[in-house]
């Protein structure tokens, strides 16, 4: 069984749907073996755009992100997961809430932990082909 912790919490789950899973690899990382924070905003970003596309039906760009704070490092060798729910839309742009959790490796014979490490919230706009924002369906 999978054990999953936030700090000051135990037993958490993730928030949303799974978007995007990945792993981290040492390109990725500075000399100590950590994720630099970059990658990790830019793994959100992807797994936002993925959402966000889907719910507007098409083309859409990354308007802002509210504050993020990086609670815990990603290492070489997690796996990334990102999760993404909606909170809020307009008639060209919506708000999803971003999670990422990571999945540390397995050691010994113990079970794999997961914890989060970062959340932002992502505002995106639903654009045309000229890059105009755009009214989407729904």
């Amino acid at each position: 069984m999978t054990q999953t912790h936030e700090p000051g919490t135990a037993r958490r789950r993730p928030e949303g749907a799974a978007e995007l899973r990945t792993v981290a690899m040492p390109a990725d990382a500075n000399p100590a073996g950590d994720i630099f924070g970059g990658w990790v905003m830019s793994q959100m970003d992807i797994a936002g755009g993925i959402a966000a596309g889907q719910y507007t039906r098409g083309r859409v760009v990354t308007a802002a992100v509210d504050a993020m704070s990086f609670l815990k490092p990603v290492r070489i060798g997690d796996v990334v997961s990102v999760y993404c729910s909606l909170t809020s839309r307009g008639r060209s742009s919506l708000r999803l809430h971003l999670e990422t959790w990571v999945t540390r490796r397995r050691t010994s014979l113990e079970d794999p932990i997961e914890e989060l490490v970062t959340e932002a919230v992502f505002t995106f706009v639903a654009v045309d082909a000229e890059g105009r924002p755009r009214p989407f369906p729904g």
